[in-house]
This record gives C-alpha cells, structure tokens and sequence, in this order.
C-alpha cells in the first residue's frame, strides 16, 4: 500500500466519521436534550 492509498483511505474514514457527527447532531432524537443544554447558561443566578 503505498502513501497515495493511504491518504485516500484517511479521508474516507474522516468523510465518515464526519458524516456520522452531522447526521447525530442533527437527529429528531437528540433535538430535546441540546434544547435543554443550551438554556442552561439562561438558568443560573
């Protein structure tokens, strides 16, 4: 395997990963509990 091969194969595996952190973050699933994460600043005295 040489270096071209491998670089080809890094950025796959980082496009996926990446892909995975989008498709996560922005699930229906999640949507509730970033909600109540980001008023937490809002909350404290």
């Amino acid at each position: 395997m040489d270096i071209t091969t491998m670089r080809v194969v890094v950025t796959l595996a980082s496009f996926a990963c990446f892909a995975g952190i989008w498709v996560w973050a922005y699930s229906r699933r999640n949507r509730d509990r970033f909600d109540e994460a980001a008023q937490l600043p809002f909350e404290q005295d």
